[in-house]
């Protein structure tokens, strides 16, 4: 459980925090060469995150697992490893290259049915919703519940 709890403030301060306030230097300072190795970065702390997502489910019961994951966080920050460059030019870069044209045309095809299902689902409830209007408006007729209601006026001084 410590190890848990050290664990999420190592990544939380180290892996976010940190290279968040270093990226928000580099745009600032226009340091293109810091701004590349900060996007290099957040790209391999990315898929980290989204690989963390099932180790943590699948192997979190693995001997010094938290240990080994907050020593690749910093691993990764280091500015003598340089682990995050290393593995973006060796594994992520090649990787996406060989596959961009097939990535791309994979979000084409979620965002535009992102938006189908989108007004699909609006149109459903849309119609749920007016069902709903119309089922309460005629249980009420029914009762004598809905009247109508003439609105009078007094007539007499206005106040100043």
């Amino acid at each position: 459980m410590v190890s848990w709890i050290l664990c999420r403030l190592v990544v939380l301060v180290f892996g976010m925090l940190y290279p968040a306030y270093a990226s928000y230097k580099a745009v600032k300072t226009k340091n293109i060469r810091e701004y590349v190795r900060w996007m290099m970065y957040w790209i391999v702390f990315a898929l980290f995150m989204a690989v963390e997502t099932f180790t943590d489910i699948f192997i979190s019961w693995f001997p010094f697992y938290y240990e080994i994951k907050m020593a690749f966080v910093l691993w990764l920050l280091s500015p003598y490893t340089r682990g995050a460059s290393l593995l973006y030019r060796k594994f992520v870069h090649p990787s996406l290259s060989r596959h961009e044209k097939e990535i791309d045309t994979c979000i084409v095809q979620a965002k535009e049915r992102s938006y189908e299902t989108v007004l699909s689902f609006g149109k459903r409830g849309l119609n749920i919703a007016a069902s709903a209007a119309v089922q309460a408006a005629t249980k009420g007729t029914g009762q004598g519940a809905c009247r109508t209601v003439t609105p009078t006026m007094s007539v007499g001084q206005i106040p100043r």
